[in-house]
């Protein structure tokens, strides 16, 4: 603590870092807000009772995670972010199938400019048709917050809504820049870092003051809090480092090569993405299920019922979709013949593996089984939270329901029955932008001659030892 609490005023030393650190807090404290500024037209208190009534377990509810709870509030900035990931998702996969995306990626800092700004254009017609579709679905709702209906409604909350993701993303850029790095991470940390106050209250009021709870719910909460987020930092430090030998070459007069380093194959190297999309996917048929024409219709009652949220076949799908998308990811950052192509150009190879379609073959193999673990890691660190608060319905299981029923603990089948304000997803982006953040800082005081936050001894390093 006394080495953290130096490295901490360390960074207020140094008046480069000292400017950084503080003009992020400042572009931060601006989002926070814009957080309570209410949507014109709108009645955010009826809202919220219908938000909480009948939208926050569906689709809704899931970008309301993103938007740091301003959706439920319906602020300017209620879009949030996702408009920003979604076009910066689609742009990354359309880098695959496009050439011309392709070429302006490797073309270095010319080309991500250019990338930037198409992805700018593309946040910013996301927004326009995400901000249309919100003003439309609040005006045909049963809700009665909208005041005046119409198109001037529309166009009012199309231009509000649009504005306020714009004035994020510009925020976001600001923070990257000119502050500390990371700052689209930064801005959905803070969103959701900005609820734990209310969190812990509301658990002090529930166990010592209502006495819903009992002293044992709580503890198990702690303990499964603390245990998932030292889950998190393990794997998100874990990399699988292929050792990679360079051959001594001769160029010109100079002996080049001879060196050994590592190619590290991160465990979870698709982060949260895997989660967002398979997310997105369950979260439709939840939404979807609440219109009237699905209420009324048994059949396609009952087959979105079988995948409702803590339905068995829900969590099965939910496994499946995160191993396929973290393997749909990884394929697209990581190309295996292409670093193996690279290796062979500069002189590299795997010590034992053969240069070319012999070490991409390896190296796929090796990513393969990793991705596996990561994958499984996304998906056990997402069910966990959920299976706490609301437990696996397997009483509803065709033929083995009722046995189940009578004989399986009601904790495993019904939950504990307590909120779990910060879920996997949520833990998985405070604690990563957390340590990234944490990292940057530290490589700035450490290039200025500064101690770190960590210990010489406790820091992360390389295969080799600094004294070899």
């Amino acid at each position: 603590m006394t080495k953290f609490l130096e490295a901490l005023a360390n960074v207020f030393r140094i008046p480069d870092l000292r400017k950084r650190v503080l003009f992020t807090l400042a572009l931060l404290a601006v989002y926070r807000v814009g957080a309570f500024i209410p949507t014109p037209g709108i009645d955010p208190i009826r809202f919220q009772e219908f938000f909480a009534r009948t939208a926050s377990g569906g689709f809704l509810g899931y970008l309301d995670v993103f938007s740091g709870g301003n959706l439920r509030r319906m602020t300017i900035f209620a879009l949030g972010i996702t408009p920003y990931i979604t076009a910066s998702i689609i742009l990354q996969l359309l880098t695959v199938v496009v050439p011309t995306l392709d070429k302006l990626q490797k073309e270095g800092e010319i080309g991500r400019r250019k990338i930037t700004q198409w992805t700018r254009y593309l946040t910013v017609a996301l927004a326009i048709v995400q901000s249309i579709g919100i003003a439309l679905a609040l005006q045909s709702s049963d809700g009665n917050f909208v005041l005046n209906p119409g198109i001037g409604f529309i166009l009012l909350t199309m231009l509000t809504f649009t504005t306020g993701t714009a004035f994020i993303m510009w925020l976001g850029e600001q923070i990257t820049d000119r502050g500390v790095g990371n700052g689209m991470s930064l801005i959905i940390f803070v969103g959701i870092v900005v609820g734990l106050p209310h969190a812990i209250m509301n658990i002090y009021q529930n166990t010592f003051v209502t006495h819903q709870w009992n002293v044992l719910q709580l503890l198990v909460i702690l303990v499964v809090m603390v245990a998932v987020v030292g889950f998190i930092v393990l794997v998100e430090r874990g990399e699988r480092r292929i050792p990679v030998q360079y051959a001594k070459r001769v160029i010109g007069r100079r002996m080049m090569g001879g060196h050994s380093t590592h190619l590290p194959l991160k465990v979870n190297a698709g982060g949260v993405i895997p989660i967002i999309f398979a997310s997105s996917l369950l979260a439709l048929p939840q939404t979807a299920a609440q219109f009237p024409i699905v209420k009324n219709s048994p059949v396609l009652s009952r087959m979105l019922g079988a995948i409702a949220s803590s339905e068995p076949f829900y969590y099965l799908a939910f496994i499946v979709l995160i191993v396929f998308f973290c393997f749909f990811y990884v394929s697209i950052i990581f190309n295996p013949n292409e670093a193996a192509d690279n290796m062979r150009k500069y002189g590299g190879f795997i010590p034992g593996i053969r240069p070319g379609k012999n070490t991409a073959e390896y190296m796929d193999k090796i990513l393969s089984k990793i991705t596996v673990v990561g994958g499984l890691y996304l998906a056990i660190l997402s069910l966990i939270p959920q299976m706490m608060i609301s437990g696996i319905h397997l009483q509803h299981l065709p033929g083995a329901g009722n046995w189940i029923d009578a004989h399986f603990p009601r904790f495993i089948l019904d939950g504990l029955g307590v909120q779990f304000w910060f879920g996997g997803t949520s833990l998985l982006i405070v604690v990563g932008v957390a340590m990234d953040t944490v990292n940057q800082i530290e490589a700035q005081l450490i290039m200025r001659h500064y101690e770190g936050f960590t210990p010489r001894a406790g820091r992360i390093r390389g295969r080799r030892s600094s004294t070899s």
